[in-house]
């Protein structure tokens, strides 16, 4: 049986641990959740892929074969890390004070409440002597505010996950989140030629050849499919720099450019109509990708949806299918096959702001939907694994 009392305990404490990304520093809040969890039930192990970002990978075997009840096996996996604390907060960041039912801190709604609530129902498991079919594994991953490039993109590259079913708890408001748009991150470098200011004819600047850039770049039609979940593609100028002085015409400027697009646009074309605008105004920049992600999109008819849409209805806690306009680390799920949506407990509009809290009533809704959600798939006569869809 969940116990609030524990959950809230629990969630402060995690709340109180510093693990803002960057810099990135998880070590103190896994060493203790390891601590917390350790017992008899639960096999706990620590992946690291880079000094100070561990993973935690935390299992409750299954009695079926260990070959099956492994490769069936359903995975929920929240993170630890946040991002900067900033300026401006009323109550402290790691204070994870309680004030109107709410618990504040930065990381609280995302994803430390979500962490707290898996951590929580993994427990609860092991004291109500429930002996699943197959194995429930939580993973607590580090960097998912920075790409996940030292989380759970090796523990999936390395094999070390691979579940039949992923859940993933990195949303808020009981939202199933079973579409999701792809993301291309770039940085475009122009390059011009320096001259002094009051003779900028011998010159060519950059940031003005820039600026023409991002005009095209933002007037730029991009095709797509129309998607019932998702808005259409967007593009965003998130950073620009360049030239050395007031008066010298500067011969580079670099801009950060985000791109978010629907299931059936083909990204590669999409770099190249960039690259093709580029050219129009210059001959000389650099074209650098920082980050790309696919969408991706899961029937609703799949099993292990509506298994988990059916364990929130028996519970009456109201779920809405959802797609995600923002990137999780749903995304990485595709690549290796394995059927995913996200879920989660948070509060709408927190994460990331000043004063980011979580609601405790939803924590402990969250928590008891989860745990029935586990029940009824790993427990079930029968497999859930299916299609993910496109």
């Amino acid at each position: 049986m969940i116990n609030k009392k524990r959950l809230v305990a629990l969630t402060q404490r995690i709340v109180q641990i510093d693990s803002q990304n960057p810099p990135g520093n998880e070590v103190a809040v896994a060493a203790f959740l390891k601590k917390e969890m350790s017992g008899p039930g639960l096999e706990i192990k620590t992946y690291t892929f880079k000094p100070n970002r561990p993973n935690l990978v935390i299992t409750l075997k299954g009695t079926l074969p260990r070959a099956r009840a492994a490769k069936e096996a359903v995975l929920i996996t929240p993170h630890y890390d946040t991002v900067p604390i900033g300026t401006g907060w009323k109550f402290p960041p790691h204070s994870g004070k309680i004030h109107q039912g709410k618990i504040f801190g930065r990381g609280a709604s995302d994803d430390k409440g979500n962490a707290a609530v898996c951590l929580e129902v993994m427990r609860s498991l092991i004291e109500d002597g429930v002996r699943p079919q197959r194995d429930i594994i939580c993973a607590v991953t580090a960097d998912e505010e920075t790409g996940s490039h030292w989380g759970i993109i090796p523990l999936l590259e390395k094999k070390i996950l691979k579940p039949g079913v992923a859940a993933i708890l990195d949303s808020d408001e009981f939202y199933t989140i079973i579409a999701q748009k792809g993301l291309i991150h770039s940085k475009i470098t122009i390059y011009g030629k320096k001259a002094h200011a009051a003779y900028n004819w011998r010159g060519f600047s950059a940031i003005e050849a820039a600026s023409r850039v991002i005009g095209r770049i933002k007037e730029l039609k991009i095709p797509y499919r129309k998607h019932r979940l998702l808005h259409g593609p967007t593009t965003n100028i998130g950073t620009i720099k360049g030239g050395d002085k007031v008066n010298i015409v500067a011969d580079t400027c670099e801009f950060t450019l985000d791109m978010r697009y629907p299931p059936g646009t083909d990204p590669h074309q999409l770099i190249g109509r960039i690259k093709g605008l580029i050219r129009k105004e210059v001959k000389k920049f650099k074209y650098e990708i920082m980050d790309f992600q696919l969408p991706y999109e899961i029937d609703e008819d799949h099993p292990a949806v509506k298994l988990y849409v059916a364990a929130s209805r028996r519970l009456r806690v109201p779920t809405t299918l959802m797609g995600s306009e923002g990137a999780t680390v749903i995304t990485f799920f595709k690549k290796h096959g394995i059927p995913a949506f996200a879920t989660g407990y948070g509060s709408r509009g927190t994460a990331h702001t000043t004063d980011e809290y979580c609601e405790i009533e939803k924590l402990y809704r969250g928590a008891r939907v989860l745990e029935r959600y586990l029940k009824d798939y790993a427990c079930a006569t029968r497999t859930t694994r299916g299609r993910s869809g496109s």
